[in-house]
């Protein structure tokens, strides 16, 4: 599955709720709630770096599936990961949540998993 370009997000489901359950800092998630992030992701193989961009910030988490990297968090903090794919998506598990991104149809669906809550995020290439 090619995850290259640029992703616009245009849905959030339980943003707020998640950033709370990961300890994210009130200013956080007061800050992320009503900004739509931009994502540019660019694959070379097993090999991605992926840059989420808003008003307040970029950040940049390069990881080679198979291989444990350092990304850092919608919080800002860093965890370490190792990227695995199946069946066409990209699985993540730290001790905190755990990420799977996947292509259905012409959208990029992000469902990253904390305890009992669930943020979904939706975006469509731009």
């Amino acid at each position: 599955m090619d995850f290259s370009g640029t992703w616009k997000v245009y849905s959030e489901e339980n943003l707020e709720e998640f950033l709370k359950v990961i300890g994210a800092p009130e200013m956080v998630v007061k800050m992320r709630k009503d900004v739509k992030p931009e994502l540019v992701i660019e694959q070379n193989g097993r090999d991605f770096t992926c840059t989420m961009k808003t008003p307040f910030s970029s950040r940049v988490n390069c990881f080679t599936v198979g291989k444990e990297s350092e990304i850092c968090t919608l919080d800002g903090r860093k965890v370490k990961c190792t990227v695995r794919e199946e069946d066409g998506k990209l699985i993540c598990e730290t001790s905190k949540f755990t990420s799977v991104r996947e292509i259905q149809g012409d959208e990029m669906i992000d469902t990253i998993t904390a305890g009992s809550v669930t943020f979904i995020s939706r975006s469509k290439r731009v």
